[in-house]
């Protein structure tokens, strides 16, 4: 548990500062730490609580309409990914998440985005693709962050955007886990250990918001994504 807090310390640290990338980071190490069906749930749970605070602000300046299209796709993709990760096999999941992870990565670091209107066709499409990831994984931010980034709006309306789509994502998950006997009593426990470290680092990482190099902090998040990635993949044991 003390490692799981390490980890959830410095996925914190990234979500704080850019509103995204805690998955990326805590589900692979977790995962091998706690595993898979463990380590979702606990993610969506402590991030739940915690990211909370930041939910009014970005609800005064996010985009509410277009949040509000991904999160009807995320209604329909979201139950499919926790059907997988209820019924997976463990081992499988691990190599799926590690993979999933190094594949956003290469999403991310390619400097790819979305270059068209926001519809509301696509807009469905990307919430339940990052629904299915996010409820078999937790990881549906980077296809929301290329779907959003390549719009001519500020970058503090696209990162109040994904903090607020996180928020209504993040409570469709905990209904699903919930009905869907994933999210325990157990999970619950552990959330109690790992809140404070996870907290911690959001804390930090929002201050660091518009002081530190964002060019930088991506960089050090990026190499952080690669490294969660390959210590979790299943073949070091």
């Amino acid at each position: 548990m003390l490692a799981t807090a390490l980890v959830a310390a410095v996925a914190g640290l990234a979500r704080g500062f850019s509103g995204f990338g805690a998955a990326l980071i805590f589900i692979p190490l977790a995962s091998a730490l706690l595993g898979p069906r463990i380590a979702a749930p606990l993610l969506m749970l402590v991030d739940n609580v915690l990211a909370a605070p930041l939910v009014p602000a970005a609800w005064r300046q996010a985009s509410r309409r277009e949040v509000a299209m991904l999160t009807a796709g995320t209604l329909v993709g979201t139950p499919i990914g926790a059907w997988l990760l209820l019924h997976g096999d463990p081992l499988t999941l691990r190599w799926a998440m590690s993979g999933l992870a190094l594949a956003m990565l290469a999403l991310l670091v390619s400097g790819w985005r979305y270059q068209g209107k926001p519809s509301l066709p696509t807009s469905l499409g990307v919430g339940a693709t990052a629904g299915l990831f996010s409820g078999a994984v937790q990881m549906g931010g980077p296809p929301v962050v290329a779907y959003w980034l390549g719009g001519a709006i500020p970058a503090s309306r696209v990162r109040a955007n994904i903090v607020l789509y996180f928020a209504a994502s993040g409570l469709i998950s905990a209904v699903v886990y919930l009905l869907g006997g994933l999210l325990t009593v157990e999970v619950v426990q552990q959330a109690l250990v790992i809140g404070p470290a996870y907290g911690l680092g959001l804390l930090c990482g929002s201050r660091l918001f518009g002081l530190a190099s964002e060019r930088l902090f991506r960089s050090i998040c990026f190499l952080l994504i690669a490294a969660a990635a390959v210590l979790g993949a299943p073949v070091w044991g």
